[in-house]
Protein backbone atom coordinates (compact mmCIF):
# COMPACT_ATOMS: atom_id res chain seq x y z
CA UNK A 1 0.00 0.00 0.00
CA UNK A 2 2.52 2.40 0.64
CA UNK A 3 4.56 1.53 -2.54
CA UNK A 4 1.07 2.61 -3.56
CA UNK A 5 0.94 5.77 -2.41
CA UNK A 6 4.17 7.27 -3.56
CA UNK A 7 3.71 6.15 -6.81
CA UNK A 8 0.45 8.12 -7.00
CA UNK A 9 2.04 11.10 -5.59
CA UNK A 10 4.72 11.01 -8.29
CA UNK A 11 1.82 11.63 -10.67
CA UNK A 12 0.09 14.36 -8.87
CA UNK A 13 3.87 16.14 -8.50
CA UNK A 14 3.97 16.02 -12.31
CA UNK A 15 0.48 18.03 -12.18
CA UNK A 16 2.60 21.25 -13.33
CA UNK A 17 4.29 19.60 -16.06
CA UNK A 18 1.71 17.95 -17.48
CA UNK A 19 -0.61 20.93 -17.51
CA UNK A 20 2.11 22.85 -19.31
CA UNK A 21 3.51 20.25 -21.73
CA UNK A 22 0.08 19.73 -22.64
CA UNK A 23 -0.95 23.27 -23.50
CA UNK A 24 2.26 23.34 -25.28
CA UNK A 25 1.20 20.87 -27.59
CA UNK A 26 -2.53 21.78 -27.67
CA UNK A 27 -1.78 25.36 -28.14
CA UNK A 28 -0.58 24.83 -31.67
CA UNK A 29 -3.58 23.24 -33.08
CA UNK A 30 -5.51 25.79 -31.29
CA UNK A 31 -3.17 28.51 -33.01
CA UNK A 32 -3.24 27.27 -36.31
CA UNK A 33 -7.43 26.30 -36.50
CA UNK A 34 -8.90 28.94 -34.26
CA UNK A 35 -6.79 32.11 -33.73
CA UNK A 36 -5.73 32.05 -37.50
CA UNK A 37 -5.87 29.92 -40.53
CA UNK A 38 -2.25 28.20 -40.58
CA UNK A 39 -3.39 24.75 -43.12
CA UNK A 40 -4.17 26.74 -45.61
CA UNK A 41 -1.33 26.81 -48.28
CA UNK A 42 -2.44 29.84 -50.23
CA UNK A 43 -2.07 32.45 -46.96
CA UNK A 44 0.35 33.89 -45.09
CA UNK A 45 2.19 32.14 -42.37
CA UNK A 46 1.42 28.39 -43.83
CA UNK A 47 2.61 25.58 -41.53
CA UNK A 48 4.23 23.67 -44.66
CA UNK A 49 6.43 26.83 -44.90
CA UNK A 50 7.59 26.36 -42.34
CA UNK A 51 8.34 22.97 -42.35
CA UNK A 52 10.24 23.59 -45.12
CA UNK A 53 12.43 25.91 -43.15
CA UNK A 54 14.14 22.48 -41.19
CA UNK A 55 15.00 20.79 -44.51
CA UNK A 56 18.43 22.37 -45.11
CA UNK A 57 20.00 21.20 -41.56
CA UNK A 58 17.73 18.70 -40.25
CA UNK A 59 19.07 15.69 -38.53
CA UNK A 60 18.58 11.99 -39.94
CA UNK A 61 14.73 13.21 -41.15
CA UNK A 62 16.28 15.12 -43.77
CA UNK A 63 15.11 12.76 -46.75
CA UNK A 64 11.86 12.85 -45.60
CA UNK A 65 11.15 16.89 -45.15
CA UNK A 66 12.50 16.85 -48.66
CA UNK A 67 10.04 14.30 -49.89
CA UNK A 68 7.03 16.24 -48.28
CA UNK A 69 8.58 19.79 -49.70
CA UNK A 70 8.68 18.48 -52.81
CA UNK A 71 5.18 17.38 -52.85
CA UNK A 72 2.62 19.67 -51.74
CA UNK A 73 -0.25 17.91 -51.63
CA UNK A 74 1.32 15.11 -49.14
CA UNK A 75 2.46 17.38 -47.32
CA UNK A 76 -0.77 19.40 -46.60
CA UNK A 77 -2.33 16.00 -45.62
CA UNK A 78 0.65 15.56 -43.47
CA UNK A 79 0.57 19.14 -41.73
CA UNK A 80 -3.33 18.74 -41.12
CA UNK A 81 -2.46 15.03 -39.37
CA UNK A 82 0.05 16.48 -37.43
CA UNK A 83 -1.98 19.31 -36.17
CA UNK A 84 -4.67 17.01 -35.07
CA UNK A 85 -2.47 14.78 -32.94
CA UNK A 86 -0.67 17.46 -31.36
CA UNK A 87 -4.16 18.64 -30.78
CA UNK A 88 -5.15 15.20 -29.36
CA UNK A 89 -1.77 14.94 -27.16
CA UNK A 90 -1.76 18.08 -25.80
CA UNK A 91 -5.56 17.66 -24.82
CA UNK A 92 -5.45 14.29 -23.28
CA UNK A 93 -2.36 14.96 -21.46
CA UNK A 94 -3.89 18.20 -19.80
CA UNK A 95 -6.67 16.06 -18.39
CA UNK A 96 -5.05 13.32 -17.63
CA UNK A 97 -6.42 10.74 -19.46
CA UNK A 98 -4.38 7.61 -21.05
CA UNK A 99 -1.69 9.71 -19.99
CA UNK A 100 1.36 7.04 -20.46
CA UNK A 101 0.14 6.91 -23.83
CA UNK A 102 0.08 10.01 -24.80
CA UNK A 103 3.28 10.55 -23.03
CA UNK A 104 4.51 8.46 -25.58
CA UNK A 105 3.04 11.05 -28.35
CA UNK A 106 4.76 13.79 -26.63
CA UNK A 107 8.45 12.11 -26.70
CA UNK A 108 7.76 11.40 -30.56
CA UNK A 109 6.30 15.09 -31.51
CA UNK A 110 9.48 16.36 -28.95
CA UNK A 111 11.60 13.95 -30.84
CA UNK A 112 10.26 15.21 -34.40
CA UNK A 113 10.88 18.93 -33.40
CA UNK A 114 14.61 18.32 -32.10
CA UNK A 115 15.39 15.91 -35.20
CA UNK A 116 13.74 18.50 -37.67
CA UNK A 117 14.70 21.89 -36.41
CA UNK A 118 16.95 21.85 -33.39
CA UNK A 119 19.27 23.49 -35.36
CA UNK A 120 17.40 26.81 -35.23
CA UNK A 121 16.93 29.53 -33.28
CA UNK A 122 18.74 32.94 -33.14
CA UNK A 123 19.13 34.05 -29.29
CA UNK A 124 18.67 30.70 -26.75
CA UNK A 125 19.04 27.81 -29.18
CA UNK A 126 15.21 27.93 -28.99
CA UNK A 127 14.09 24.71 -30.81
CA UNK A 128 16.75 22.25 -29.52
CA UNK A 129 15.77 23.38 -25.92
CA UNK A 130 11.99 22.45 -26.67
CA UNK A 131 12.86 19.13 -28.21
CA UNK A 132 15.15 17.83 -25.46
CA UNK A 133 12.91 19.59 -22.73
CA UNK A 134 10.08 17.71 -24.56
CA UNK A 135 11.57 14.08 -24.67
CA UNK A 136 12.51 14.57 -20.91
CA UNK A 137 9.11 15.57 -19.94
CA UNK A 138 7.60 13.06 -22.14
CA UNK A 139 9.78 10.43 -20.63
CA UNK A 140 8.65 11.43 -16.66
CA UNK A 141 4.55 11.53 -17.73
CA UNK A 142 5.06 7.95 -18.77
CA UNK A 143 7.06 6.48 -15.56
CA UNK A 144 4.68 9.20 -13.28
CA UNK A 145 1.08 8.45 -15.19
CA UNK A 146 -1.62 11.21 -14.12
CA UNK A 147 -2.18 11.33 -9.95
CA UNK A 148 -5.21 12.85 -8.18
CA UNK A 149 -6.16 15.79 -10.66
CA UNK A 150 -7.19 13.86 -13.74
CA UNK A 151 -9.60 11.36 -15.84
CA UNK A 152 -7.07 8.67 -15.22
CA UNK A 153 -7.52 8.65 -11.60
CA UNK A 154 -11.07 9.19 -11.51
CA UNK A 155 -12.04 6.40 -13.81
CA UNK A 156 -9.44 4.40 -11.68
CA UNK A 157 -11.17 5.91 -8.45
CA UNK A 158 -14.64 4.94 -9.74
CA UNK A 159 -13.69 1.14 -10.85
CA UNK A 160 -14.32 1.80 -13.97
CA UNK A 161 -13.99 -2.06 -16.04
CA UNK A 162 -11.35 -0.68 -18.59
CA UNK A 163 -9.40 0.26 -15.33
CA UNK A 164 -8.72 -3.15 -14.51
CA UNK A 165 -7.20 -4.13 -17.71
CA UNK A 166 -3.67 -5.15 -18.11
CA UNK A 167 -3.11 -2.54 -20.76
CA UNK A 168 -4.54 0.39 -18.85
CA UNK A 169 -1.16 0.20 -16.48
CA UNK A 170 1.08 0.63 -19.36
CA UNK A 171 -1.05 3.41 -21.70
CA UNK A 172 -3.06 4.68 -18.30
CA UNK A 173 -2.32 5.73 -15.18
CA UNK A 174 -1.26 3.58 -12.05
CA UNK A 175 1.48 1.32 -10.72
CA UNK A 176 3.75 0.43 -13.84
CA UNK A 177 3.84 -2.83 -14.11
CA UNK A 178 7.63 -3.55 -13.81
CA UNK A 179 9.76 -5.23 -11.38
CA UNK A 180 10.79 -2.92 -8.48
CA UNK A 181 13.98 -4.55 -8.98
CA UNK A 182 14.46 -3.93 -12.94
CA UNK A 183 12.43 -0.65 -12.65
CA UNK A 184 15.49 1.97 -10.78
CA UNK A 185 17.26 0.16 -14.16
CA UNK A 186 14.76 1.08 -16.40
CA UNK A 187 14.94 5.10 -15.37
CA UNK A 188 18.55 5.20 -15.82
CA UNK A 189 18.66 3.40 -18.84
CA UNK A 190 15.94 6.09 -20.06
CA UNK A 191 17.40 8.89 -18.59
CA UNK A 192 21.23 8.11 -19.58
CA UNK A 193 19.90 7.70 -23.44
CA UNK A 194 17.81 11.42 -23.18
CA UNK A 195 20.75 12.77 -21.59
CA UNK A 196 22.70 11.54 -24.56
CA UNK A 197 20.45 12.39 -26.82
CA UNK A 198 20.76 16.27 -25.43
CA UNK A 199 24.62 15.89 -25.57
CA UNK A 200 24.64 14.80 -28.92
CA UNK A 201 22.34 16.85 -30.67
CA UNK A 202 23.70 19.47 -28.54
CA UNK A 203 27.31 19.12 -30.04
CA UNK A 204 26.14 18.32 -33.90
CA UNK A 205 23.80 21.21 -34.09
CA UNK A 206 25.55 23.94 -32.26
CA UNK A 207 29.72 22.62 -31.46
CA UNK A 208 27.96 23.04 -27.85
CA UNK A 209 30.63 20.37 -25.81
CA UNK A 210 33.86 20.88 -27.65
CA UNK A 211 35.14 23.32 -30.56
CA UNK A 212 34.09 26.04 -31.88
CA UNK A 213 30.55 27.08 -30.48
CA UNK A 214 28.35 28.12 -33.93
CA UNK A 215 24.81 29.06 -34.82
CA UNK A 216 23.15 28.66 -38.01
CA UNK A 217 20.15 30.90 -37.74
CA UNK A 218 22.21 34.42 -37.16
CA UNK A 219 23.75 34.84 -40.83
CA UNK A 220 22.14 34.02 -44.73
CA UNK A 221 23.81 31.86 -46.48
CA UNK A 222 23.15 30.34 -49.99
CA UNK A 223 24.42 27.59 -51.51
CA UNK A 224 24.79 28.07 -55.35
CA UNK A 225 25.21 25.11 -57.31
CA UNK A 226 24.43 23.27 -61.31
CA UNK A 227 25.72 26.41 -63.09
CA UNK A 228 25.41 26.21 -67.10
CA UNK A 229 25.53 28.29 -69.99
CA UNK A 230 23.56 28.01 -72.71
CA UNK A 231 24.10 30.46 -75.93
CA UNK A 232 22.56 33.68 -74.12
CA UNK A 233 21.58 32.03 -71.11
CA UNK A 234 22.75 31.47 -68.00
CA UNK A 235 21.03 29.09 -65.38
CA UNK A 236 21.81 27.84 -61.70
CA UNK A 237 20.74 26.65 -58.72
CA UNK A 238 20.49 28.67 -54.82
CA UNK A 239 19.45 27.03 -51.72
CA UNK A 240 19.28 29.08 -48.86
CA UNK A 241 20.42 26.88 -45.82
CA UNK A 242 20.89 29.04 -43.02
CA UNK A 243 19.86 32.31 -41.44
CA UNK A 244 16.85 33.32 -39.35
CA UNK A 245 13.55 31.53 -40.23
CA UNK A 246 11.47 34.27 -40.24
CA UNK A 247 13.11 36.75 -42.78
CA UNK A 248 14.53 36.04 -45.95
CA UNK A 249 17.54 36.46 -47.67
CA UNK A 250 17.25 39.79 -49.60
CA UNK A 251 19.52 38.92 -52.63
CA UNK A 252 20.31 42.50 -54.20
CA UNK A 253 22.80 41.91 -56.52
CA UNK A 254 24.03 39.30 -58.93
CA UNK A 255 27.31 39.77 -60.87
CA UNK A 256 29.70 37.48 -63.13
CA UNK A 257 32.98 37.90 -63.70
CA UNK A 258 35.65 36.57 -65.94
CA UNK A 259 39.17 34.81 -65.41
CA UNK A 260 40.46 38.21 -65.05
CA UNK A 261 38.20 39.66 -62.69
CA UNK A 262 36.03 41.70 -64.84
CA UNK A 263 32.66 42.19 -64.80
CA UNK A 264 30.69 40.85 -67.59
CA UNK A 265 27.65 40.43 -66.56
CA UNK A 266 25.31 42.33 -63.53
CA UNK A 267 21.76 42.25 -62.05
CA UNK A 268 21.02 45.56 -59.85
CA UNK A 269 18.19 45.13 -57.26
CA UNK A 270 15.58 47.03 -59.33
CA UNK A 271 16.48 44.36 -62.22
CA UNK A 272 16.22 41.62 -59.22
CA UNK A 273 12.76 42.74 -58.09
CA UNK A 274 11.36 42.65 -61.56
CA UNK A 275 12.99 39.58 -62.58
CA UNK A 276 10.08 37.56 -64.64
CA UNK A 277 8.51 34.55 -62.21
CA UNK A 278 9.00 31.91 -65.53
CA UNK A 279 12.70 33.13 -64.69
CA UNK A 280 12.44 31.19 -61.32
CA UNK A 281 11.85 27.22 -60.75
CA UNK A 282 11.58 26.34 -57.28
CA UNK A 283 11.80 22.77 -56.15
CA UNK A 284 9.67 23.46 -52.75
CA UNK A 285 7.20 24.69 -50.86
CA UNK A 286 8.94 27.48 -49.25
CA UNK A 287 9.36 30.27 -52.90
CA UNK A 288 12.18 32.08 -54.24
CA UNK A 289 10.73 34.98 -56.02
CA UNK A 290 10.58 38.63 -56.73
CA UNK A 291 10.10 41.50 -53.73
CA UNK A 292 9.70 44.87 -53.55
CA UNK A 293 12.90 45.57 -53.56
CA UNK A 294 15.37 42.78 -54.20
CA UNK A 295 14.93 39.14 -54.89
CA UNK A 296 13.72 37.61 -51.97
CA UNK A 297 15.49 33.94 -50.79
CA UNK A 298 13.54 32.35 -47.69
CA UNK A 299 14.90 30.03 -45.77
CA UNK A 300 15.14 26.19 -46.98
CA UNK A 301 13.83 27.68 -50.63
CA UNK A 302 15.74 26.00 -53.57
CA UNK A 303 15.15 27.24 -56.93
CA UNK A 304 17.04 27.03 -60.50
CA UNK A 305 17.25 30.75 -61.53
CA UNK A 306 17.58 31.16 -65.23
CA UNK A 307 19.00 34.65 -66.70
CA UNK A 308 18.33 35.70 -70.17
CA UNK A 309 20.62 38.26 -71.34
CA UNK A 310 22.80 39.45 -74.93
CA UNK A 311 25.74 39.52 -73.27
CA UNK A 312 26.16 36.13 -72.48
CA UNK A 313 26.43 35.17 -75.91
CA UNK A 314 29.84 36.74 -76.83
CA UNK A 315 31.94 35.19 -74.05
CA UNK A 316 34.84 33.56 -74.67
CA UNK A 317 34.97 29.94 -73.03
CA UNK A 318 36.80 29.66 -69.63
CA UNK A 319 35.75 30.03 -66.09
CA UNK A 320 33.64 32.35 -64.36
CA UNK A 321 32.47 33.79 -60.80
CA UNK A 322 29.25 34.17 -60.16
CA UNK A 323 28.22 36.14 -57.18
CA UNK A 324 25.62 36.90 -55.12
CA UNK A 325 25.22 39.69 -52.59
CA UNK A 326 22.90 39.94 -50.02
CA UNK A 327 21.61 43.22 -48.78
CA UNK A 328 23.56 42.93 -45.53
CA UNK A 329 26.99 43.12 -47.18
CA UNK A 330 27.35 39.11 -47.63
CA UNK A 331 28.18 37.46 -50.69
CA UNK A 332 28.16 34.02 -52.40
CA UNK A 333 30.34 33.07 -55.25
CA UNK A 334 30.44 30.33 -57.44
CA UNK A 335 32.51 28.76 -60.15
CA UNK A 336 31.14 28.33 -63.64
CA UNK A 337 32.80 26.87 -66.92
CA UNK A 338 31.95 27.66 -69.94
Amino acid sequence: MKNISLKNDAGLLALAIRLVVGWTYFSAFWRRTILADKLDPETAGYIGEKFNHFLPNALGIKPIIQYLVENPDILWINMVAFTIIEGIVGFFIMFGFLTRFMSIGVFGLAMGILLGSGWIGTTCLDEWQIGVLGIATGFVLFLTGSGKYSLDHYFMKNQFNFTKKRWFAWLGSGILPIKENIFPKVVLIGSLFIFGMTLMTNQVFHGGLWGTLHNKSVKPKLEISEGKFEASTLSFDVFRTEGVDVYGSWVIGIELYDKQNIKVLEYSQDALASLPNEHISNYYIAKVKPGKHSLIVPLGAKAKLTLHNEALSGLASGQYTLKMIDISGAYWEYKIEK
